[in-house]
């Protein structure tokens, strides 16, 4: 049984990770509106991702005798100035998201729920590589710079590692 400190942060990241699930495809859109349809690709990979990451909370939370509640989400934006800005932000979106799973961490550890501690850290480690896959993006936008975006949205979809 969730005790009721735990199951409200487990609910609360119900949000967040259905917020970044809809961040990631607006991202997506836009980047196919744009004509750089690798990098949506890749970007609705990652909605995709996050979609699933926010059914597994949702599946905890009832499987420990909890109740998950589907929230109302925020709307995303739909405009960004370049890629550039659109990796930049989703670097920014996946560390907020891992201090809020290091939040449920310490809460579970605090409460003695042992069982949340065992579960959040498959969390923890896909929140890392989440961070890397995004910072090699970055690293390589910045290698290749503003006039060679076209080889780099061809080859975009070989530089995920995080699965």
């Amino acid at each position: 049984m969730l005790k009721p400190k735990v199951e409200k942060i487990l609910n609360e990241q119900i949000k967040k990770e259905g917020y970044s699930s809809f961040l990631y495809l607006s991202m997506a859109s836009w980047a196919e509106s744009k004509g750089m349809p690798g990098i949506a690709q890749w970007l609705f990979a990652q909605a995709e991702e996050e979609k699933m990451h926010m059914l597994k909370f949702v599946d905890y939370i009832n499987e420990r005798g909890g109740r998950a509640i589907i929230p109302a989400l925020d709307k995303a934006p739909e405009n960004w100035k370049d890629v550039f800005v659109i990796f930049d932000e989703v670097l920014e979106h996946e560390k907020y998201i891992s201090a809020s799973i290091n939040d449920i961490l310490a809460l579970a550890v605090k409460e003695n729920d042992f069982a949340t501690q065992n579960w959040i850290q498959w969390f923890v480690t896909e929140q890392v590589e989440e961070e890397s896959s995004v910072q090699l993006v970055i690293d390589k936008l910045n290698l290749l710079g503003k006039h060679n975006l076209y080889m780099f949205d061809r080859d975009i979809m070989g530089l995920r590692t995080a699965e």
